[in-house]
């Protein structure tokens, strides 16, 4: 009897961690055999590719098994350490037919401060190898060695986003996120369709004072950004200064013009509010925001952004925005309740690493990068069914989202009491004296 109670309230602890909306995630090691990893891609096949901050992108396959021979070497005058090197990879939405792709890093320039370069490389007739010839895009001149960005990502209007650092060093010295006369600390977005680049009509700077290949401003180090798969809604993550780490959420791909707000303001707040600050009514505030260095388990950093889960292996995560911070390891799952998206939890999961990217695969399933290895990310909550939980009882229905009911059949002559416990071990309710074969939450 005794053992009865014991599994029947494991698996209550679980089961109703799901029905209260807290999320217990695990991850599952995929690869440890990668040196510095900072992105991840996908071609719409069962392909992985590992970008590496030393200029070489990877292949990881299906089987979980890693190409000898990697897909590119970045052989171009290349820079790296520290927040430098080899930071962005897209594919273009016709891959298949065209066979383009692109790069952003950083380049081994001579002098102290490098820059960023962003080139449009084509695949070979081997599917797994690239061509090395390179065609340049972009050349945006970086007056200090950090705030970089780096990420690269088509939008479904099939045009390029790019995410790009303020002047960095700290506190935005120059103010060159607010000047629309640098590329610095902007959301830039180029159509890549013909040889080179050229501009979209309904970039907001197109007739006006300002740098055409502009789309949004006010951005300090947007170190990741994602497209919803589904709505095609815009995320865009900001490395805060020393207050707040921001979440971004423009519906779809944003208005044109955009402000962010760096540096005349941090999240919600005033950072360095100037004469020519624009009012905080015009600015384009997070969606979220959590605290710098206020972690009761750790120190909080940098936010590390990832994407809406889409996929179809855990119900439970549809529709969430997963994140995760580099300093703490936490990883934070942010959720829309009433009219607004909140954080659910911000948690250690068994796996504490320096997270440094999410990536996505061609289902929608989801892959978080640490260290030297990728994990996939799952939901163990959603991972138990009917048929895993017990011959001797039923859940139903399975998934919840209110009543659930759980039935006992005869097995409850043999049941002494059912305690329920929340995902932190705090008891919710117990049956004691059981008569009914059914009992309903």
């Amino acid at each position: 009897m005794t053992a009865i109670k014991t599994i029947y309230s494991f698996l209550f602890f679980s089961f109703f961690s799901f029905i209260s909306f807290s999320q217990t995630l695990e991850l599952t090691l995929t690869s440890n055999n990668f040196n510095d990893p900072v992105e991840m891609a996908h071609t719409n096949d069962n392909r992985l590719f590992v970008v590496k901050k030393s200029s070489v992108i990877k292949i990881l396959n299906n089987d979980e098994s890693i190409n000898t021979t990697p897909f590119i070497y970045i052989s171009a005058s290349f820079g790296s350490g520290g927040e430098r090197g080899l930071l962005g990879l897209a594919f273009a939405p016709d891959y298949k037919n065209s066979g383009r792709f692109y790069v952003n890093y950083t380049d081994n320039s001579s002098t102290q401060t490098p820059n960023t370069v962003v080139a449009k490389y084509t695949v070979n007739s081997n599917p797994d190898i690239a061509n090395t010839t390179e065609t340049f895009l972009l050349t945006i001149p970086q007056p200090y060695n950090n705030h970089n960005a780096g990420k690269l990502v088509f939008g479904k209007d099939s045009f390029l986003y790019i995410a790009s650092g303020d002047d960095g060093s700290g506190g935005g010295p120059g103010n060159r996120s607010q000047n629309t006369n640098t590329l610095l600390g902007k959301l830039l977005r180029l159509d890549v369709s013909g040889s080179t680049y050229t501009i979209p009509t309904t970039n907001p700077f197109v007739t006006t004072s300002g740098l055409p290949e502009i789309y949004a401003i006010g951005l300090r180090n947007p170190w990741k950004l994602s497209f919803d798969r589904d709505n095609g809604d815009l995320w865009v993550t900001d490395v805060g200064q020393s207050a707040y780490e921001e979440i971004n959420k423009p519906i779809d791909s944003g208005t044109p013009g955009d402000n962010y707000g760096w540096r005349c303001y941090e999240g919600a707040n005033n950072f360095n509010n100037e004469s020519s600050c624009p009012p905080m009514s015009s600015i384009k505030l997070p969606v979220s925001k959590y605290n710098y260095g206020n972690d009761p388990n750790g120190f909080r950093c940098a936010i590390t952004s990832g994407y809406v889960y889409r996929g179809s292996m855990f119900p439970g995560l549809v529709g969430k925005y997963l994140f995760a911070d580099y300093c703490s390891g936490e990883i934070g799952v942010l959720v829309f309740s009433g009219n607004s998206w909140s954080i659910l939890q911000m948690d250690h999961p068994s796996i504490i690493e320096s997270w440094i990217s999410f990536g996505e695969d061609n289902s929608g399933e989801l892959y978080i990068v640490g260290g030297n290895a990728i994990y996939k990310i799952n939901d163990i909550n959603l991972s138990v069914n009917e048929e895993e939980l017990s011959t001797n009882f039923k859940l139903f229905p399975n998934p919840s989202k209110g009543e659930v009911t759980i039935h006992f059949g005869t097995n409850i002559s043999h049941i002494e009491s059912i305690s329920i416990k929340n995902n932190i071990g705090q008891e919710i309710k117990t049956f004691n004296n059981l008569v009914s074969e059914n009992i309903s939450i």
